[in-house]
């Protein structure tokens, strides 16, 4: 649409709050928008001054505009975010975010069921969430079940079958985990006091919920009931420890939104932080691709509408790195400088750093597709399949490498939530070990790593995977013994032809599907461990041979070597130096043997 076709279209358009559209020739919406005043706004992307290339190609190609007025401009944020979301346009942002969340669900019945589910249904219910992580909603669920008694069973609890005694208490009753509304024993009064809790709890709230177990420990202590008293004192002792791990600020913040933005490029990574009661209760980072090179400010504008609509926020403030033009004028925007509020804005933005930081590990490893819920199903899948007490969120593995017996190396390498964790990453140069032995350098180099874990205490890995046969599996096994480890941690061996896994003294090998995802896993912790053992291979024989080649000179023994590569760091620089300047660093005497045997060659 050229500016001579829009002059006759802008009279038109009215100074209200609305949303537009932009169709082109096949009458498909290219874009959608907000504005406090449509004339205005949709009038600036025809300014003759416009300088975005971007924003000239979507100019040229609109042929058709439409706008939708609304009573107030909340109301033209949230009309702009469900077209976006229904049409996808191509020249909006992209919110890199196809996931399905989780919610708790309060279910409409009597003595409402709570459970987790992925499909919010208009049938009455109550929807708390949703979460980002289905693995911390069942862990909150779990842990919430733990101080607030609940049924879990599918009875129709009415009162007439109450009454006529139609149900009998189960197992759960007399393990504490129900109060027994079934049979009366509870009535709905106390059950909704118990729901009332659990949203406390979801929301940050447990003050509330640690008063009133104390009330009831203080009634049970009354009675003379003292098993019940210290089980309600325990109770309260692991809320109390819940709430300062989970208080990041102080209690002056209160409820609000936080967020930051790392952009580079055509994408942006925002994260967003939800402080209620002073406690951080979501956390959610995520990618967005601009499409018309929009600034900063545009970009974490469209990100805090988005993210408050589909997390149900409704905070009063948010805290900024920088102010936006946010359409709803109530919402307080706070650019904090120092104090608690700026603590949460760094915070924000560390969370950003690491996971843009994340994303560019998982494209090495081809997981940048997989979401944090992804990554755990596979290392359930290797739990699963391997029969592991826990799940293999930290894996390390080990490989040897040598050169027809000469420099004898291991190296080790730790994945952590399918991830390489470099800073554990550890090397061996053999020690004790003479020729080719690979059972006993892999003896000495597993030996050596986890006799460090048991000085410092450190906490053992779940999966250790030994790269080659029974026979250095057998010898890893040997130091675990030795170190008192056997029970501690899982060690398997991994055939280097047939990518077979095997447990020591196991006949028959595991054969995973050649395509699963575990098996996958393994290969590239496998690729990853050989990468990191050649590298450092090929740099020991490299300054081998340099000491060997420096060492043949008759009247240069290995001090003299040692020190002139820590300075010269390479016999090519070496040579290059002149009798003065080798002789400040060795003396005349070698230096002059050295020269001669560089002439002579």
């Amino acid at each position: 649409m050229t500016q001579k076709e829009f002059a006759n279209i802008a009279p038109t358009l009215p100074h209200q709050p609305g949303i537009y559209k932009y169709y082109d020739a096949t009458n498909t919406i290219i874009y959608v928008g907000k504005a406090k005043d449509l004339r205005k706004r949709v009038s600036s992307y025809f300014n003759k001054n416009q300088n975005s290339f971007k924003t000239q190609e979507l100019v040229e190609r609109i042929v058709n505009i439409e706008f939708t007025i609304v009573n107030t401009e909340q109301d033209a944020l949230l009309l702009e975010n469900s077209l976006i979301k229904e049409y996808r346009p191509k020249y909006n942002i992209s919110l890199k975010d196809d996931k399905t969340y989780p919610f708790i669900v309060i279910k409409k019945e009597p003595f409402p069921r709570v459970f987790f589910t992925r499909k919010k249904i208009h049938d009455g219910s109550e929807y708390l969430g949703p979460f980002t992580s289905v693995f911390y909603v069942r862990e909150l669920l779990t842990f919430i079940k733990e101080y607030v008694p609940l049924r879990n069973c599918k009875l129709n609890l009415t009162p007439n079958n109450i009454r006529a005694n139609k149900f009998k208490v189960c197992l759960e009753y007399h393990l504490g985990n129900c109060n027994g509304p079934c049979q009366g024993y509870q009535t709905a009064s106390q059950y909704n006091e118990g729901l009332q809790h659990l949203r406390d709890i979801l929301k940050g709230n447990t003050s509330s919920v640690i008063q009133h177990l104390k009330h009831q420990m203080m009634l049970y202590a009354e009675n003379l009931e003292f098993e019940k008293a210290e089980l309600t004192r325990k109770k309260i002792e692991h809320l109390e420890n819940y709430q300062a791990k989970s208080v990041i600020v102080s209690k002056n913040v209160t409820n609000a939104d936080v967020f930051s933005i790392l952009k580079e490029d055509d994408y942006a990574y925002i994260n967003y932080l939800m402080v209620n009661n002073g406690t951080i209760v979501q956390t959610h980072t995520q990618q967005l691709e601009t499409k018309l090179d929009e600034t900063e400010a545009e970009t974490l504008s469209f990100a805090i509408a988005q993210f408050r609509q589909t997390f149900n926020s409704l905070s009063k403030e948010i805290i900024l790195p920088f102010e936006v033009e946010y359409l709803n004028d109530s919402i307080l925007q706070t650019i904090p400088k120092a104090g608690d509020k700026k603590k949460l804005l760094d915070l924000s933005l560390k969370n950003v750093d690491y996971f843009k930081e994340e994303l560019r590990k998982r494209k090495m490893l081809h997981l940048e597709k997989k979401t944090d819920d992804e990554v755990r199903a596979v290392l359930q899948e290797l739990k699963d399949n391997l029969q592991l007490k826990s799940l293999p969120v930290h894996i390390e593995c080990f490989d040897n490498s040598n050169f027809q017996g000469s420099f004898p190396v291991s190296a080790c390498v730790c994945f952590k939530n399918g991830l390489p964790s470099k800073n554990d990453y550890r090397k061996f140069s053999v020690k004790t070990v003479e020729g080719i032995n690979d059972f006993a350098s892999m003896k000495e180099a597993v030996y050596r790593h986890y006799k460090r874990f048991v000085d410092e205490k450190k906490a053992l890995p779940h999966l250790v995977i030994i790269d080659g046969g029974k026979g250095q599996l057998s010898s890893a096994l040997e130091s675990i013994d030795a170190l008192g480890l056997r029970g501690k941690l899982t060690l398997i061996g991994l055939a280097k032809n047939e990518e077979e896994l095997f447990f020591a003294n196991d006949k028959q090998s595991i054969k995973l599907d050649w395509n699963s995802e575990g098996l996958k896993l393994i290969r590239r912790i496998r690729d990853e461990v050989h990468r990191y053992g050649i590298t450092f291979h090929r740099s020991q024989r490299s300054k081998g041979a340099i000491k060997n080649g420096l060492e043949d000179i008759k009247g240069i023994g290995a001090n003299t070597v040692t020190m002139l590569l820590k300075k010269y760091k390479s016999i090519k620089k070496i040579k290059e130096q002149s009798f003065e300047e080798l002789a400040t660093t060795i003396g005349k005497q070698k230096a002059t043997i050295l020269m001669n045997e560089f002439n002579e060659n």
